[in-house]
């Protein structure tokens, strides 16, 4: 399974991790970004990248120091990397090419931002024929005028179940990569 399987991550920007407006749980969300990186790697599973391409003056504008991805989740040199300048990870990019071109048929999903990034990637990859494991417990936002994070990253998660799979870290280990 892990030769048609991806893990995307979405936007793990260093402006998401910012200590003065950081995403929600920001520390504990990198920890496990980190730890997903790590058994996708040891299962010869393919990290694809995509970063965030903000205007002039954004947090995520290219080459400023919060567009790039952060340092202990940063690529290796064998991870594919993606730029996008909309909420949709497939909208104007070669991310579907690519991935068609590698045989990709699964897709595990975590970063940012949950109500944006996340969702309309994950509803975007259903449409294309994806198979869609979203970590529930590794993507974030910040707090909106409408809701706290939290709660809105809970939203997120029980809307996109009717189209996805949602998982949390430690179980995907066991239900993905136990061969």
């Amino acid at each position: 399974m892990n030769g048609d399987t991806s893990l995307l991550l979405l936007d793990a920007q260093i402006n998401m991790f910012d200590p003065s407006e950081p995403v929600f749980g920001a520390q504990h969300l990198l920890e496990t970004l980190l730890s997903l990186l790590i058994k996708a790697r040891a299962s010869n599973i393919s990290v694809v990248y995509v970063q965030n391409n903000g205007g002039e003056g954004d947090p995520d504008q290219p080459n400023t120091p919060g567009w790039y991805i952060h340092p202990p989740i940063a690529p290796q040199k064998e991870d594919l990397v993606f730029q996008k300048t909309s909420p949709d990870a497939f909208h104007k990019t070669t991310l579907h090419q690519e991935l068609q071109s590698l045989n990709i048929r699964r897709l595990i999903i975590a970063g940012m931002q949950s109500e944006l990034c996340i969702d309309a990637t994950c509803r975007h990859a259903v449409d294309l024929g994806y198979q869609v494991t979203l970590v529930g417990d590794a993507h974030s936002t910040f707090d909106s005028e409408g809701a706290p994070a939290e709660k809105v990253i809970a939203q997120t998660n029980q809307e996109l179940s009717t189209l996805v799979q949602i998982r949390l870290s430690g179980d995907l280990f066991s239900l993905l990569w136990v061969e």
